[in-house]
């Protein structure tokens, strides 16, 4: 599998041949270490500066804070989020996360709209807890602010991490985005406006993707997924 660097384009095994082998390497390394010291500071005064009314994220050494989001979005973030929350809490198959959960990276940290962690981590989880590693299941809902690092930066660090499962979910065109991670980046598993959504992470979560959107299908969708347990 080859892996593309995010701004070059190149194989990120070429670009770092063509490193190896530049007289510059020694300057280019030490600049790598300067700049990876003054974003390491910055983001000690994120952890610092941050507050629990506010839903902010630090992507790489910049810090994003998000504004309101349009009741579409906060529609379709709630219904995903009692869809998982329910089927998790009834089996008992570890933790739910919606909007305040900051997931701490290698590099940057995300508050993803929800998260789901197994119980192997949940169980870890302190009660005064504020950072979290990466989850198993990220759901991220799209906003004209938002999709750009939803659909890049976070794509890649999200599939880096071991984050076994990615939905996408456009609000304005009532689409699902499901993304699988093999052989360590993410493949397309399903885009469409219905049909049936079947987690891979949490087996026996099976909602129709209408539910995500309308009323009616996510009620109908809660009663069958509590009948089954």
């Amino acid at each position: 599998m080859t892996v593309l660097s995010q701004t070059t384009g190149m194989p990120i095994a070429t670009a770092v041949q063509q490193l190896r082998r530049s007289p510059q390497l020694p300057r280019y390394v030490q600049e790598f270490q300067s700049l990876l010291v003054a974003e390491r500071a910055r983001r000690e005064r994120f952890y610092a500066e941050i507050s629990e009314d506010q839903k902010a994220e630090f992507i790489n050494g910049e810090v994003f804070m998000h504004s309101p989001v349009r009741l579409r979005h906060t529609v379709v973030s709630q219904n995903a989020f009692i869809l998982l929350s329910l089927y998790v809490s009834h089996r008992r198959l570890g933790h739910v996360g919606h909007e305040k959960v900051l997931i701490t990276l290698t590099r940057n940290d995300y508050e993803p709209d929800i998260v789901y962690f197994s119980p192997a981590k949940a169980q870890t989880f302190l009660p005064d807890q504020i950072k979290f590693p990466a989850p198993d299941l990220v759901v991220e809902v799209l906003s004209p602010s938002t999709a750009e690092n939803d659909r890049g930066i976070k794509f890649v660090d999200y599939a880096a991490h071991g984050v076994a499962e990615y939905w996408i979910i456009d609000p304005d065109e009532e689409i699902l985005e499901q993304y699988i991670l093999k052989n360590e980046t993410y493949t397309l598993r399903m885009k469409s406006q219905t049909g049936i959504l079947q987690s891979e992470v949490l087996p026996g979560f099976a909602v129709p993707v209408r539910a995500l959107f309308d009323e009616a299908e996510k009620l109908a969708a809660v009663q069958a997924l509590m009948a089954d347990g």
